[in-house]
């Protein structure tokens, strides 16, 4: 066995379980965005590669700003429901890199440090465009008069 194991077998488990934490959030096929619970504004600490796409941004562009400027346009008031009622699903309209309007459901979910102390926000995302999208189809069709068939 290494000697680093033998001799910080806490902390080389530490760093395996965080590598395979990591790992494990880079690879989900969900948007997900972690977001510093006591930074000013929420920023952002990291986001996946599906999170990427969906938005359009770099890691390295969204790491350390806020994440209601990013996403919600500096919506304070949208922002503090959001994280008001962190255990609820909220379908929101959120903004990509390139100014696109998409309906979103969002999560959020606490992460703790030892000691009980908010420490971060995960942000997950389901794109809901297509299906908001297709409700206003239908609700335009029912509001149609219907032909009269002979």
């Amino acid at each position: 066995m290494c000697a680093r194991r033998e001799a910080a077998p806490a902390l080389f488990r530490l760093l395996a379980d965080s590598a395979l934490s990591r790992a494990a959030l880079s690879a989900c096929g969900l948007p997900l965005a972690l977001i510093d619970a006591d930074g000013p504004g929420r920023p952002v600490t990291y986001v996946n590669a599906a999170f990427e796409r969906f938005f359009g941004y770099r890691e390295a562009e969204v790491r350390g700003r806020g994440v209601v400027d990013l996403l919600f346009r500096g919506d304070e008031a949208l922002a503090q429901r959001l994280f008001g009622e962190p255990a609820s699903h909220w379908r929101l309209p959120a903004w990509s890199k390139d100014g696109a309007a998409l309906q979103i459901e969002a999560a959020l979910g606490a992460v703790r440090a030892a000691d009980g102390r908010l420490t971060h926000w995960v942000l997950g995302i389901v794109d809901r465009s297509e299906l908001e999208s297709l409700r206003a189809e239908i609700a335009a069709l029912r509001s149609q008069p219907v032909a009269a068939v002979n």
